[in-house]
Parts: structure tokens; C-alpha cells; sequence
């Protein structure tokens, strides 16, 4: 198993993950009563204003496992059914033979076919995952775009299926989450911004962490800065952002020592049942957004070193920065981490993102974290 906390390695590892090329990261790792959070780096290149452990961040796709979460506490209220087709609740969404094959376990863990409509939201994207044919120009043409999600649902169902329903490898789609929030609004009467705040997020005892309404991040918060692949050179902030592009699928603002107590709570059977959390593990292989196969539950996705215990969490993009939250299973051992960089790897003669420094020092950082 793991050993105890270290924080001199701790201190080292997060120090190397800046010193390889990171503006800034921060992090919390917990082992049971024992707490270490670390921060290196700055929040802001310009000024050197530095980078603390308890900033607010955009966590990106996290945000999944709450959406994921609240949908489960509905099948358990018997509003919403996990194999019910989801054309029986959003027939106009989701028509016809297709709507009638998708269940809402195929939304919750990617196996719907159904495609990423990102790459038609964002038109410097359309080639996507052709990187080296992609370029950034649509990030700053939408950074106050206020997006209408049946809009970007429509995208991504009348797009090219990128696989049959319950088919495997699934490929993860944002287009899945937003139906999923769509359906949480139809089961719950209300919105699914108001729905997770009081179910999700309060029922956590979660003080730092919200939906934004508006393009701006509450409270202390790092500058978060986007490379696009070495498109963008120097990287560039788009900490002001309207989130509206992922709206409650990605848009979630939380902290480190927030994000150990939600999913410390979750895996403790204590947001949703065991029976429930217990469906949230059953994993299938999914293709990420990174083009690897990982396995992948319920909003879940677990992760193991060899000879150790097995850590579910999730992780998060967003234009700029990124986040990663992992949970053991037993729940005693933490880690979640921010950074406020993304796409930091540039691309080789084929296309591919070369390696980079960073990419081996945010490993060593996760490792030291997780298993000691």
C-alpha cells in the first residue's frame, strides 16, 4: 500500500512540475488526518504574483462527476431510469431510432455514439484531432459567446456518430453531458445549476466551489494561460471566459482542499448510495479526448500504480488551465492538483504533441502524491 506522507518529497516534486516550464500549480494531498498542500510558481507571469494553495480554479470536466452524481440521485428517487432510453425523456433532442437505442448509462459513460460538437462550436477546430491543422483563433472570438446548449446539443447529434449506441471502445463527448443536464432539468423542475448547488455541492458542505453565472472566476484565482500546442506563443490568459460553451458539464469553479472533500464524501457512499456508487465503478473502455484508452465508469474513471490500490477521480480542461482529482478507494489517501496551463506540448513533423518536461514532472508529482 501506500506510504505516509512525505512533505519534503511533496515540496520537491510540485517545485520540479513549475521549474519544468509550469507558470503555476497548487495542490492538497490528504492521508487520513494528515494534510500537505503545496504551491509553486505565479498566478500571474506579469506581475510574479504567486500561486496559493487555496485559489479558486476552473476544474473542467471534474465537474462530470457531479453532474454524473446528481443523475444518480434521480434513478434513485425513480424520476430518471439508468437503461431507459433517453428519447423517452428528450424525444426532440435525441429522435427517432437513435433515441430509442441511447440509454442514459450510454450518456453517463460515453458509449452513446454520439459526437463532440466542440469542433462545430469552434470553427479554427473543425479538423480536430488533426492538431497540426487546428489553430486557436475561435478561443478569443468566443470568450464572451454566450452559447444556447440545445444549440450545441444539435451539433453534436446531427454530426457523424462516432460509434453505435452501448458500442465499445465508447469516445468520451461533451454532447453526452449536456444532454445529461438536460435531462436533470426535465426530472427536477428546476435548474441544473440550482439543482447540484443544493444537492451536490451544499449536500458536500462545499464552501468554495460553484456554477459561475458570469465569465469571471470569484475570489482569488490564478490567470490561466493557453498554448495550443505552441500555437500561442507566449501562452495567453483566458481566465475571463464565458463558460456557456460546456455550461453544468465543465464549468464547475472549486478548490483543491474542495475537490478531496467531495470525492472523499462520494466514495463514503455519502452523495449518492453505495448501490449507486457501486454503478458509478462499473467502467467500459473509452477513447479520451487525448486519443488513449482508459477505462471509465459512471462519471468515474479509476487509476492504479502497479502492486497498489486502485484511486477513481476524474480530471479537467479548460481553455488555460486543468485540474485532477483522485480518491483510493478506501478513501484514505487523496490527491488533487491545479494547474493554469494547458496543450504546453508542441507538435512533432507528424502532427503528434512531443513530449515535454512537464509532462514527466506532473507524473512524478501524481506518483510521490498517491503512493509515497
Amino acid at each position: 500500500m501506500t506510504n505516509p506522507l512525505d512533505p519534503a518529497a511533496l515540496d520537491a516534486a510540485i517545485e520540479n512540475v513549475h521549474r519544468a516550464g509550469l507558470p503555476g500549480l497548487f495542490a492538497e494531498v490528504r492521508d487520513g488526518d494528515q494534510v500537505w498542500r503545496g504551491a509553486a510558481g505565479v498566478a500571474d507571469v506579469a506581475t510574479g504574483r504567486p500561486v496559493t494553495a487555496g485559489m479558486r480554479h476552473r476544474v473542467g470536466s471534474i465537474t462530470k462527476t457531479f453532474t454524473a452524481a446528481a443523475v444518480l440521485q434521480q434513478v434513485e428517487s425513480g424520476r430518471i431510469g439508468l437503461d431507459t432510453p433517453v428519447g423517452r425523456y428528450l424525444p426532440k433532442l435525441v429522435p427517432g431510432a437513435r433515441g430509442a437505442a441511447i440509454t442514459v448509462r450510454m450518456l453517463i459513460n460515453h458509449t452513446s455514439g454520439l459526437a463532440e460538437y466542440l469542433p462545430y462550436a469552434y470553427p479554427s477546430l473543425k479538423a480536430y484531432p488533426a492538431l497540426a491543422d487546428t489553430g486557436p483563433q475561435s478561443l478569443d472570438d468566443h470568450r464572451l459567446t454566450r452559447f444556447d446548449p440545445i444549440e450545441l446539443i444539435e451539433m453534436g447529434v446531427t454530426a457523424p456518430a462516432v460509434g453505435a449506441p452501448g458500442g465499445t471502445p465508447g469516445v468520451y463527448s461533451n454532447t453526452n453531458y449536456l444532454l445529461l443536464v438536460q435531462l436533470l432539468e426535465q426530472a427536477t423542475g428546476t435548474t441544473a445549476e440550482r439543482y447540484l448547488t443544493q444537492s451536490v455541492i451544499e449536500r458536500a458542505g462545499l464552501r468554495d466551489t460553484e456554477l459561475p453565472a458570469g465569465p469571471y472566476v470569484n475570489g482569488p484565482h490564478s490567470k490561466l494561460y493557453e498554448a495550443w500546442f505552441g500555437m500561442i506563443d507566449p501562452p495567453r490568459d483566458y481566465s475571463v471566459y464565458d463558460m456557456s460553451w460546456v455550461g453544468p458539464s465543465a464549468s464547475l469553479i472549486s478548490t483543491v482542499s474542495d475537490l478531496n472533500r467531495f470525492y472523499g464524501l462520494l466514495l463514503a457512499g455519502e452523495i449518492v448510495s453505495p448501490t449507486s456508487l457501486a454503478q458509478m465503478q462499473r467502467t467500459v473502455p473509452v477513447v479520451s479526448q487525448e486519443g488513449k484508452t482508459i477505462d471509465y465508469g459512471l462519471g468515474l474513471h479509476p487509476m492504479e500504480g502497479p502492486g497498489q490500490g486502485t484511486f477513481w477521480g476524474h480530471g479537467g480542461t479548460v481553455w488555460g488551465g486543468g485540474a485532477l482529482a483522485m480518491t483510493r478507494a478506501d478513501g484514505k489517501r487523496q490527491l488533487a492538483v491545479a494547474v493554469n496551463m494547458q496543450r504546453w506540448n508542441r507538435l512533432d513533423s507528424a502532427g503528434r504533441p512531443r513530449a515535454h518536461p512537464i509532462d514527466d514532472a506532473l507524473a512524478t508529482l501524481y506518483r510521490v502524491a498517491m503512493y509515497g
